[in-house]
């Protein structure tokens, strides 16, 4: 050994070429070579093999040889070999391996054959010696050339397959059987846009990876030869199911890898011992997992999903066959790692049970500054050589310890690749198995992903572990929606909601601990995203207060933490809890701290900086208080963190954030960061305004700073901000808003805020054309204007908003053209706009040139703006009158009828404001209109487009559009009802619909359609008519049959609609009508009386139209049937009396004493 510093000298002073020279030399060669029968050229093979192994061993060349050369070499190399002479074999087989690997060199299809052939009957002929080279060989061939080896599987995975042979768990030789896995393993890796392995051949490579994990370790096995066969096995069933491949469906095929997983998730793990069942069952209770009684410490549990491709990529590069050497940490993975000891583990778990508010002890600013906790490396609690690895015992622990949790990462990455291949209600039927839940009383903890997390040496595995936890909360809201211990349960039995609402409790009590515990920065970032994970699905509207309290204090120091990505992390952490269900108590709560609560020991400044924004510390003039969500005037801290953020310069400079975002100017933030505080403020600003609306003029000074920034993102943010201001107004100034009209932000205020901005960067942003994401952010922002303060704009001010929405729908961008579709359907409702004849007239052309749009969102935003664009028509028509129609043109009029008409045809999102428009442009027509020639036909499509709508198999709320239009034709006297052809045929729809539709809202909505004509002409004939109440009937008796549960709260609203539309009839009803209607009361008069009576007394209550109906009301419009068909019946003399006014007064009376009887 003493010897070897003194051969670098005489290598370096060695008057030789270079190694990249030496190696061309070699392998030129080896390529002017020919064999000889006599075999003499054997030596010669030898040393030049020896020399070539032994050079692609050596330094990297700085030009290394093209893969067609190492292709043909290789090829001539193996011509020169045959296959008798099995030392050579297993020569060139190394060389095949090593230059492949080395240069990570890609076979082309012709040489690949050759090569394959060659190492197939190598494989077949050569002595069991060299099988393992060849294999080796093998697995770099066909490293990512699986869809090039097609007409190789069968003879290596069919029914006597090598590789099933060699793999077999009967194989003695483990290096044997490791590297049939290893080449397995890489025939599974998947090529985009290449096929993939036949169904049959994906099965057996899953059964052969399942049986090697479900394999134990013999004793004639070292630990290191194991961990690398786990491994490459763990590898290959990732590969399989990476990309959707191969969807897990059966249950125990499910089952049986999970088992796996959870066993090999732990391998190695210091001072943990389990043992897991062959096969996991899906159930809500934890699975019988034992632990080894001398350690029962305290222990996590969770699950979790990759959040990104942190699934060790750079393994990869490691390609063809080195699947033993990839992913092995160096000592200062293995070693220099925070792991919990038990004495602290049980010593924090105290602590966070017993402190309600989680507040980080005095040795979280140690974590936070990367200090490792004393004993906290697991050398010092597993190792008996007391860290000193100098020695070969030591030394070999430690190579063993990093093996070991390069199968834990295998395990986990492998997991997170069967969540994507496993549907999520299959999933959580296996919730119990890896998520944490409060132990019993006087029983361990199960082990979970919780766990790796807290007590992991390797920093990557605690991450790996984290990042399938957060795959595993991703989506999990419904499954997480059944939790609730709102309400202490005091039964025999656990219910399954209070079950899940305790595994959310420890989940909540085991990240918090794993934050205060970790010191590893991007392991902090894990756990805070999981974190987040969780606080997006959790219920805790349904839970006891608390939970959040406890993040919220935890997560504070770390929005100062030296790591940017771990600051970023807690800021979307921040942002979850204030979107969570909001706006929540709890949250209020902790909105109104004042700035300073949590924040001591967290070694860093306070996010209130000096001279933050002095405006914040004070309460907006108009609100008289002090600001809701902050005390004696102080404003929210949050609010106040988030604002410093974005517009101060940072205090000092981080040497860290200079190196990872290096782009960014370095007076303000790193990009990330300030981009991450915008969308908390967007957040706060959406789920808790009457907060945020004491500083509305300072956000908006906000919104206007980013918006003149250089960096786009900085200016989509901004204009995102603006508007959810402007949104956050508009809703506080709904006419149904339950804020006071005394605590809304004032008229005046929205004015001045708009002027600020219009006299500011919006109009600028709008016309950036080069970004059209932020020319959408921004339109979107402009059309949350509130119509009142529009109105009080300067005029040059309203016209430039019109102006630049008129032009932007004309964008060549789709996205742009979209929102400013949309935008002028919000302007086209502002009282101020829409009795502006021009002003409807440009918008009307506009909007009917989108509709027309290749793109289908651009025409679906058209067609919502268009029903917009008829309402007006209607209501300029109710308010205006004859005035407004007749400065319409008609030929507009004409173009709206033939384009809604048009967009009535096309796909469902388009159709269902098409309808509308449809609806209202029917309803508006003047009798000139209707007589005019140039109308009629365009009449009669429109017309025959509802009506096939209406009997259509559309979405519901086509339908539901539909019914609604036909009752806006019904109310237009101008139009003809009566038997024309398309009445006959719209009282028939309408008929069929209000008596089978499976939704009851289309229900509803054709009963009312059909009780809108004012006269008994427009029904028609006497058999039209009494079909028509036949049809109302049977829909009465049918109206509680339905297959959906859900549409049983609409029966009553049903049933109530339906009567009020008879007894319309009735008060309409001509004597020819009456022996058709004594018929039916005759026949179904018990039924109809009961639903009569109950639609009578019952409260009054608002229709599915919202129109308000009182019990005065239906009482008379029972009378005044009454008192109709009386008079009808009182002029039909003996016989010819039906008696039908008799049943309805036998009705009233009925009602009558039963009010009576109640009020008594």
């Amino acid at each position: 050994m003493a010897a070897e510093p003194e051969l670098e000298p005489e290598l370096e002073l060695e008057p030789e070429p270079s190694p990249a020279g030496s190696l061309r030399r070699c392998l030129a060669r080896l390529g002017a070579l020919r064999a000889r029968p006599d075999g003499s050229r054997r030596t010669e093979l030898h040393l030049l093999f020896d020399q070539l192994i032994s050079e692609s061993c050596g330094p990297q060349p700085a030009a290394a040889p093209g893969p067609q050369d190492v292709c043909a070499v290789l090829v001539q190399g193996c011509q020169l070999v045959p296959l008798d002479q099995e030392h050579l074999v297993s020569k060139v087989c190394q060389l095949i391996h090593h230059l492949l690997n080395r240069y990570q060199v890609m076979v082309d299809e012709q040489h690949l054959n050759f090569l394959l052939s060659y190492c197939i009957s190598a494989l077949r002929q050569c002595s069991s010696w060299t099988h393992v080279e060849i294999l080796q060989a093998l697995a770099a061939l066909v490293y990512n050339n699986g869809p090039k080896c097609q007409k190789y599987l069968p003879d290596l995975l069919g029914k006597a397959g090598l590789l099933l042979q060699f793999s077999d768990p009967a194989q003695p030789e483990v290096e044997l059987r490791r590297a049939a896995v290893r080449s397995m393993a890489n025939l599974c890796l998947s090529v985009p846009g290449q096929p993939y392995l036949d169904e049959s051949y994906r099965t057996v490579c899953f059964q052969t990876f399942l049986s090697v994990l479900q394999s134990s370790k013999t004793t004639d096995v070292d630990d290191i030869t194991f961990c690398m066969l786990l491994q490459s096995a763990l590898k290959g069933v990732q590969s399989l199911l990476n990309g959707g491949k191969m969807k897990l469906m059966q249950t125990d095929q499910i089952g049986a890898l999970l088992a796996v997983l959870k066993k090999f998730m732990f391998h190695g793990l210091p001072g943990l011992s389990i043992e897991v069942p062959t096969a996991l069952y899906p159930a809500p209770l934890p699975q019988y997992d034992k632990r080894s009684p001398v350690k029962q410490e305290q222990a996590e549990a969770a699950t979790s999903k990759q959040t990104g491709s942190r699934r060790k990529k750079c393994k990869g590069k490691q390609k063809k066959g080195e699947f033993g050497e990839e992913g092995r940490e160096g000592p200062e993975d293995a070693g220099n790692e925070s792991v919990l000891g038990a004495d602290m583990l049980k010593l924090q778990l105290g602590d966070v049970q017993s402190s309600p508010c989680l507040e980080p002890g005095p040795r979280v600013p140690d974590v936070c500054a990367g200090k490792e906790p004393p004993s906290s490396q697991p050398w010092k609690r597993f190792s008996s050589s007391e860290s000193e690895y100098s020695d070969t015992e030591g030394g070999l622990q430690s190579k063993v310890r990093s093996y070991q949790a390069n199968v834990r990462q295998g395990a986990l990455a492998c997991f997170l690749s069967t969540i994507k291949s496993i549907e999520k209600r299959v999933l959580y039927g296996y919730w119990s198995a890896f998520v944490p839940d409060a132990p019993g009383i006087g029983s361990p903890q199960s082990v979970s992903l919780m766990t790796i997390a807290l007590k992991d040496p390797s920093p990557k595995t605690r991450a790996c572990a984290l990042q399938v936890l957060s795959a595993f909360l991703e989506g999990s809201k419904q499954f997480l929606s059944v939790a609730e211990d709102a309400n202490d349960h005091k039964r025999a039995f656990t219910p399954f909601s209070v079950t899940i609402a305790s595994s959310i409790r420890e989940l909540h009590r085991c990240l918090l601990l794993a934050l205060v515990a970790e010191s590893s920065s991007q392991t902090l970032t894990q756990i805070v995203k999981c974190l987040a994970n969780l606080v997006s699905n959790a219920p805790y509207s349904r839970l006891k207060p608390g939970l959040l309290t406890r993040v919220w204090n935890q997560i504070k120091p770390y929005i100062s933490h030296k790591d940017v990505n771990v600051r970023v992390s807690s800021l979307t952490l921040l942002g979850a809890i204030v979107s969570a269900q909001a706006p929540l108590p709890e949250v209020q709560l902790l909105l109104q701290q004042p700035s300073s609560s949590g924040l001591s020991g967290s070694g860093s400044a306070s996010p209130g900086r000096p001279g933050c924004c002095e405006q914040w510390g004070k309460a907006a003039p108009w609100a008289g208080q002090s600001p809701q969500g902050s005390p004696a005037g102080q404003p929210c801290w949050l609010l106040r963190l988030c604002v410093s953020l974005v517009v101060l310069p940072r205090e000092d400079p981080c040497p860290d954030a200079a190196t990872a975002f290096p782009s960014v100017c370095s007076v303000y933030e790193p990009c990330p960061l300030r981009l991450e505080a915008l969308q908390v403020l967007a957040l706060l600003v959406k789920g808790y305004f009457p907060m945020a609306q004491s500083y509305f003029l300072g956000l908006g000074e906000v919104a206007c700073r980013c918006m003149e920034e250089m960096d786009p993102s900085i200016q989509l943010h901004g204009a995102k901000l603006l508007e959810e201001l402007g949104t956050g107004v508009l809703q506080q100034h709904k006419p149904d808003s339950p804020t006071a009209p005394e605590q809304r932000v004032p008229v005046s205020v929205v004015v001045t805020f708009w002027t600020m901005m219009l006299n500011g960067p919006l109009p600028g942003t709008l016309q950036n054309s080069p970004h059209a994401t932020l020319q959408t952010s921004a339109c979107d922002a402009l059309s949350s204007i509130l119509p009142e303060a529009f109105s009080l704009l300067q005029g040059d001010q309203q016209i430039l908003c019109v102006t630049l929405l008129l032009g932007l729908n004309h964008s060549e961008n789709p996205l742009v053209k979209a929102a400013a579709a949309r935008a002028l359907g919000v302007y086209i409702l502002f009282p101020c706009l829409r009795q502006d004849v021009m002003f409807v007239a440009d918008t009307a052309n506009a909007i009917l040139n989108s509709l027309h749009d290749k793109s289908p969102n651009v025409r679906a935003k058209a067609a919502w703006s268009l029903g917009n664009l008829t309402d007006t028509l209607i209501i300029n028509m109710q308010t205006l009158g004859q005035s407004f129609q007749e400065e319409l043109s008609d030929l507009l009029l004409l173009k709206l009828l033939r384009s809604a008409t048009e967009a009535s045809k096309d796909r469902d999102k388009v159709k269902s404001n098409a309808v509308r428009a449809l609806g209202n442009v029917l309803h508006f027509l003047q009798p000139c209109h209707v007589a005019n020639p140039r109308f009629r036909e365009a009449v009669e499509e429109s017309l025959q487009a509802l009506i096939a709508t209406v009997g259509s198999e559309a979405t519901m709320k086509v339908r539901w559009n539909a019914c609604y239009a036909l009752g806006n034709v019904f109310k237009n006297p101008a139009l003809p009802l009566g038997e024309t052809p398309w009445a006959t045929q719209a009282f028939s729809a309408l008929s069929s619909v209000v008596k089978s539709c499976k939704n009851f809202k289309v229900r509803i909505k054709s009963a009312m359609a059909l009780s809108i004509p004012s006269k008994r002409e427009c029904y028609g004939s006497t058999e039209q008519f009494c079909q028509i109440w036949s049809a109302l009937v049977v829909a009465l008796q049918r109206s509680e049959d339905t297959e959906d549960f859900l549409e049983f709260k609409y029966s009553s609203s049903l049933r109530s609609q339906i009567c009020r539309a008879l007894l319309h009839l009735l008060q309409l009803a001509r004597a020819t009508d009456l022996p058709l209607l004594g018929a039916s009361l005759r026949e179904h008069g018990q039924a109809i009386r009961a639903h009569v009576l109950h639609y009578l007394s019952s409260s009054g209550e608002e229709s599915e139209a919202g129109a308000h109906t009182d019990l005065g009301d239906r009482q008379r419009g029972l009378q005044g049937a009454i008192e109709h068909l009386s008079g009808i019946e009182s002029e039909l003399q003996g016989k010819a009396r039906l008696r039908v006014s008799l049943y309805l007064e036998d009705v009233l009376a009925h009602h009558t004493n039963a009010t009576e009887l109640a009020e008594a």
